[in-house]
């Protein structure tokens, strides 16, 4: 990776490449924003150009990403590069050396290795094992002996804690200790997507940078770059679902099959649009409680995501018709007609409230609550408020 190689965020690079230029670069950040940002990538942008061996304008142009230094981190095998989120305590158990090889800690082992894969794949994800207490003490109090260590290779020792918020109180204050007294040789990135739960005395001794949602513009030519044969109508479908989130949209792309990754959205949105008449219409309302269970036992997680998804997309098309009769740039263009039945059949609807409760499902699934019960609950909420009950 390298400076070209982030998404949007220009604003934020340039105040990082101005500390890196100036040798100014903090002791500790905390990289803040909504999930799917890509703060990761920028922090491991970071710790690869600290660490890079190809020094000339590295500053300028990022890590070169072809030394060995670069493989290493990439390969995330770097012994410069921590990089800490919440794991199963039993990966931590201090346990007789005969017994680490049990079935429970072999089996969390491999958790913890899908993860890491994932996150080789895709650079925009954050792992976290479901079986997770948060950020343990045992793993900052191995950060600290691992900082009191001089770094290999004349580089600098980078400490990446994703999701900082989930630190366990022990764990926070331990590393609070080692912020109020860093060693020259240590930098800390801290990442969050709720910068405010962190612990405020660690936020107080970081320097915080803000990050957004990646904007449409820049979405779409990353996306262009990253699937130079993909067509105009997929690349907006997928940057429209995305909305602005990279995790998101790279879950799509490398879901893409030969025929293209659109053309099954299209398939998935139909589906939901079907669902959601079903629900309106009376004699049909226990066709739509039927398909929770189609739903959750035959779509799996990503497709039940671009399930729910399509419908925020379709809300949001009825949303603008409702302001604007004409309004040309609908995210379903192919189905204005029934964007414009919506409108009329149903106006002065909550439609605010009606997205909420989709993007309410939607971060419900993410965290594995049981599909099934999640869309009956939607299915009889959308309902009541889509009649205009309160």
């Amino acid at each position: 990776m390298s400076w070209d190689a982030i998404v949007g965020h220009d604003q934020q690079i340039r105040v990082l490449k101005t500390a890196l230029g100036t040798d100014r670069l903090a002791h500790a950040y905390l990289f803040a924003g909504p999930e799917g940002a890509g703060k990761e990538s920028v922090a491991f942008e970071i710790a690869k150009i600290l660490n890079c061996r190809h020094t000339e304008a590295v500053v300028e142009h990022g890590a070169c990403g072809a030394c060995e230094s670069c493989r290493q981190a990439e390969r995330f095998m770097h012994p410069n590069i921590e990089y800490l989120f919440p794991v199963e305590a039993a990966l931590l158990d201090p346990s007789d050396p005969s017994k680490k090889e049990n079935k429970k800690l072999s089996e969390a082992r491999e958790r913890y290795e899908a993860l890491i894969e994932e996150k080789k794949r895709n650079p925009f994800f954050t792992p976290a094992m479901e079986r997770s207490m948060g950020i343990l003490t045992e793993q900052v109090v191995m950060l600290q002996q691992k900082a009191s260590l001089a770094p290999r290779d004349g580089g600098k020792k980078v400490f990446i804690i994703s999701q900082a918020e989930r630190l366990h109180p022990s764990a926070a204050n331990k590393l609070l200790k080692l912020l109020e007294e860093p060693p020259a040789h240590v930098v800390f990135l801290l990442v969050s997507s709720r910068p405010e739960s962190v612990l405020p005395t660690i936020r107080s001794r970081c320097q915080t940078i803000t990050f957004s949602r990646v904007k449409p513009v820049a979405l779409d030519a990353w996306i262009s770059r990253s699937a130079p044969d993909i067509d105009e109508i997929e690349r907006r479908f997928i940057v429209s679902f995305s909305r602005g989130n990279l995790r998101s949209a790279a879950e799509l792309l490398s879901a893409r099959s030969g025929e293209g990754a659109a053309p099954a959205m299209v398939r998935l949105r139909d589906q939901a649009i079907d669902w959601l008449r079903n629900l309106l219409t009376p004699s049909r309302f226990l066709e739509a409680i039927s398909a929770c269970e189609e739903v959750s036992k035959n779509l799996s997680r990503p497709e039940q995501l671009m399930f729910l998804g399509s419908l925020l997309l379709f809300f949001q098309d009825v949303s603008r018709r409702s302001i604007d009769a004409d309004y040309p740039d609908l995210n379903n263009p192919d189905i204005g007609v029934s964007v414009n039945r919506f409108v009329k059949a149903f106006p002065a609807r909550d439609l605010l409230r009606a997205s909420t409760l989709i993007e309410e499902a939607i971060r419900s699934i993410e965290r594995n609550a049981s599909t099934i019960l999640v869309m009956t609950g939607l299915t009889a909420e959308l309902k009541r408020v889509l009649a205009g009950k309160r």
